[in-house]
């Protein structure tokens, strides 16, 4: 049986702007948009969300099952409203983001997939640490950490949660011990510990987890394992948005993996690839050229 890529975490309509002008506007959310990505690269992929019974809420399902990716666990809340994230990209393309969103009224409370051995679960975000919905996620994570199944930890942590650690820093840090791999990046571990350097932020990620991938924007991403520390240039390229960058980083490791690449220069070199296609574009997922020049490698 071909192995599930099963994502855990919140759903947005994302509406990108530049010179405060709206770009696109397009379903998204940090394990969404890696999600999609996967499911375009025809890997079978489920999401595993909540959103309201609104024209948003149709927009984000049919979103999911025209690239791949099965709908039938998108927990859907009839008279509520979706979420919305306005993306407003700087003269370096970078985003900052304002969110429109009730974490309090989040719900996760429809019928659940049974995680098998072989599955992989991606997870992340505040969706994977929000106190109204941690039973469920959590009854989740420990069901898929029994079955056996392959789990991938993208902490994603936003500066407006600031005020929230001390109810959440627990639940990251159980996140982290249930993960196979934790990715994060300098910024979270600032707003979190308080930590800016990249070896003493690995002390603190290792009692949880061993393998870790530390981003840092356009610098050097490192990859800590029980066999130390290795270090992956960043190709500078031009940047069209970084909306998505990360979470196609993710996308693209999974993928890797997946695909049977075992070395860490393999695995960062194709998440490095699916992430840099998503800077090249307005947009939250990987280009019809890479899905193409994708499937071309790997079915032959």
């Amino acid at each position: 049986m071909k192995k599930r890529v099963i994502g855990i975490g919140e759903t947005v309509l994302d509406i990108l702007f530049k010179n405060d002008q709206p770009q696109k506007a397009v379903p998204g959310g940090s394990t969404f948009n890696s999600i999609v990505s996967l499911g375009r690269a025809g890997v079978p992929c489920i999401m595993v969300t909540e959103v309201g019974g609104d024209h948003i809420g149709d927009m984000i399902c049919k979103y999911l099952t025209d690239n791949g990716v099965s709908d039938e666990y998108v927990c859907r809340h009839a008279g509520t409203k979706s979420h919305i994230t306005l993306a407003f990209l700087n003269e370096h393309n970078e985003a900052q983001y304002s969110f429109y969103k009730d974490h309090a009224s989040a719900a996760l409370d429809g019928r659940l997939p049974e995680i098998r051995h072989d599955d992989v679960v991606l997870f992340g975000s505040f969706f994977a640490i929000n106190p109204t919905i941690r039973p469920a996620v959590r009854t989740l994570l420990l069901n898929a950490r029994q079955a056996g199944a392959w789990m991938y930890y993208d902490i994603n942590f936003r500066k407006t949660h600031i005020p929230d650690i001390p109810n959440v820093l627990a639940h990251i840090e159980e996140n982290m011990q249930l993960a196979d791999v934790v990715r994060g990046s300098k910024e979270d571990f600032e707003y979190l510990y308080g930590l800016h350097e990249a070896d003493a932020i690995y002390d603190r990620v290792k009692p949880f987890c061993e393998t870790f991938i530390l981003t840092d924007g356009a610098r050097s991403v490192r990859l800590y394992t029980s066999n130390g520390c290795e270090t992956f240039p960043v190709q500078p390229i031009e940047t069209v948005s970084t909306v998505g960058a990360g979470d196609n980083f993710n996308a693209g490791y999974i993928y890797a993996m997946l695909q049977g690449m075992e070395t860490p220069a393999e695995r960062i070199e194709m998440a490095q690839r699916w992430s840099q296609d998503v800077c090249r574009q307005i947009g939250n997922n990987i280009s019809d050229e890479l899905v193409s020049r994708l499937r071309t490698i790997f079915s032959a």
